[in-house]
């Protein structure tokens, strides 16, 4: 032992101040490249590529495996719950107020070049339109067939293509032999009905302003509503038409939803009113489409505050799912009683009335709901197209409600000045690190991966709470800072760096030597006294 640390030293004396500056360059870039790597893997991801390595894959191979492979059987039930919790939390949702892809999303690619939905977003949006727009007896009608496909094609001009196919069927006219006299025969013309959801189609992708997607919804109106009859005299004939009868009703809700939207769109705000509170009437069972956030935002268009209160009477219930317009609005509406005479100033030295303290509670609510929309309202972060599909409480869906309801807030005096001075005391009042909620259930944990998949990439997602940065981050800064001071001092300072690098290795190496010399010493010791064997304990002899 002490020959190997011997010539270890003096193979370390001898080499030259240029090796040590090789060995903390190539250590601080090394180390500087897996601080790179690292953070962008944080940033993209949200966790620590390392720390996810080894708990992945080095636990197990290193024996560590859980203690609750124990008791399993106990928390399964509890595993479930939150299992289900969780999934019900970061469920997407289609986006109320979605715009049209033709009309609206096409003219933004067309100006900036940038694709505003993701692959992901339209994904969805094939599904809906599959499970709303389909049914089992599509093959037994040709255009309900090619429509069938043409919701599962990827490419838009295919979706276009097959959806002018679907029309061009139905213009086709069928001769029906009826012998009026038993010598001659009299040929009845008549025309197929029409396919209205090749009409939808056409009016979401090929139109490309809101007046031509309007002419093409009213068209897909008379097609639905004729095959919505005929489906609700044959529903209760067997499950196939009643299945035909629900996919009829589907479209016709879609298509006076969206021309609602197209009034709204081209400044007919109590035309769209009134046909969003007929279809409400009429369908008060369909709440999947949440047509009355649609309508609270066209009645803030006509400040129809009163009108506003009594949907969300309604609505804003507890046994009811709570989303951004339903929280902020309520909000908008309290603070629109005191925030035209608000002073910060004038609150502190005199504290809050009943009113403005109402006000604040309801800021309250709806931040710590949605904790992403203020920074859109107050224009702290640029707003984008909205997508498709939503996250309640996540940045997807405060994009979503800022794209809308901004004007409304900027209409009302002083109401952005009280959610500025306020919407930062809201998480004050939430437990950290969240594990439990102050008015809803605690906030999810899923919500940035879902937005990153729903928002293009060209937007810097909201996340909520804010990460603390990893050990491994930390540690790989600490290390490639030290290496790199380590590896200028070399450079600058050879010979001093040298001489210390050298009286460090002579003082492990001597410390090295005592605890070996200092443990053979004690084995002759042993061996030249031949000590004997401690007497055993009173308490164990027999």
């Amino acid at each position: 032992m002490p020959g190997t640390l011997g010539s270890m030293s003096m193979f370390l004396n001898t080499l030259t101040p240029k090796f040590y500056v090789a060995l903390t360059g190539t250590s601080s870039l090394i180390s500087g490249l897996i601080l790179i790597f690292e953070w962008w893997y944080f940033r993209k991801y949200g966790t620590s590529f390392i720390e996810q390595v080894s708990v992945s894959h080095l636990r197990p191979l290193l024996g560590g495996v859980d203690n609750n492979s124990s008791n399993n059987s106990n928390s399964s039930n509890g595993d479930s719950d939150s299992n289900r919790q969780s999934v019900s939390e970061c469920k997407v949702w289609r986006n109320p107020l979605n715009l049209f892809r033709g009309a609206e999303y096409n003219r933004y690619t067309w100006v900036t070049g940038r694709e505003p939905l993701t692959y992901y977003d339209m994904n969805l949006s094939a599904q809906d339109h599959q499970t709303f727009f389909t049914c089992d007896s599509d093959h037994l009608r040709p255009a309900d067939a090619i429509m069938q496909k043409a919701w599962r094609e990827r490419n838009p001009q295919a979706r276009i293509s097959a959806a002018h196919e679907a029309l061009e069927i139905n213009e086709i006219r069928s001769r029906v032999e009826v012998p009026l006299i038993a010598s001659s025969t009299i040929w009845e013309i008549k025309l197929l009905p029409k396919c209205a959801t090749a009409y939808i189609l056409l009016a979401e992708e090929e139109a490309t302003t809101i007046a031509e997607a309007e002419k093409l919804f009213k068209q897909a109106l008379k097609a639905g509503d004729g095959c919505y009859r005929r489906s609700q005299q044959l529903q209760h004939h067997g499950s196939q038409y009643e299945a035909q009868h629900r996919r009829d009703t589907n479209v016709l809700v879609y298509i006076k939803r969206r021309l609602a939207m197209c009034a709204r769109r081209l400044g007919r705000t109590r035309e769209a009113v009134k046909m969003m509170r007929d279809l409400m009437k009429e369908f008060p069972l369909l709440s999947m489409f949440n047509i009355h956030e649609n309508l609270l935002e066209a009645l803030l268009e006509l400040q129809a505050y009163a009108d506003v209160q009594a949907v969300l009477a309604k609505y804003d219930d507890i046994s009811l799912p709570k989303s951004a317009t339903i929280c902020y609005t309520a909000a908008l509406l309290k603070a629109r009683a005191v925030s035209d005479k608000f002073s910060p100033e004038a609150a502190s030295r005199r504290g809050l009335s009943t009113a403005e303290m109402n006000a604040v509670e309801a800021i309250h609510r709806a931040v710590e709901f949605n904790p992403h929309v203020p920074k859109y309202l107050l224009e702290m972060k640029s707003l984008i197209l909205p997508p498709e599909h939503i996250l309640k409480r996540g940045d997807s869906e405060a994009i979503a409600y800022a794209f809308f309801h901004l004007a409304h807030w900027k209409r009302v005096e002083g109401a952005l000045n009280l959610l500025h001075c306020t919407w930062e005391g809201t998480f004050r009042m939430i437990p950290y690190p969240l594990e439990k909620g102050h008015l809803f259930y605690p906030y999810p944990i899923c919500t940035e991966t879902a937005d990153r998949e729903l928002l293009p990439s060209f937007h810097e997602v909201s996340v909520y709470p804010k990460k603390e940065l990893p050990f491994f981050i930390l540690f790989t800064a600490g290390l490639c800072s030290f290496t790199a001071m380590l590896a200028l001092l070399t450079h600058q300072f050879p010979e001093l760096m040298g001489v210390f690098a050298k009286a460090m290795i002579d003082m492990f190496c001597s410390a090295e030597l005592r605890d070996w010399n200092c443990q053979s010493i004690f084995m002759h010791l042993e061996d030249d006294l031949e000590l004997p064997p401690a007497p055993r304990s009173p308490h164990f002899q027999n």
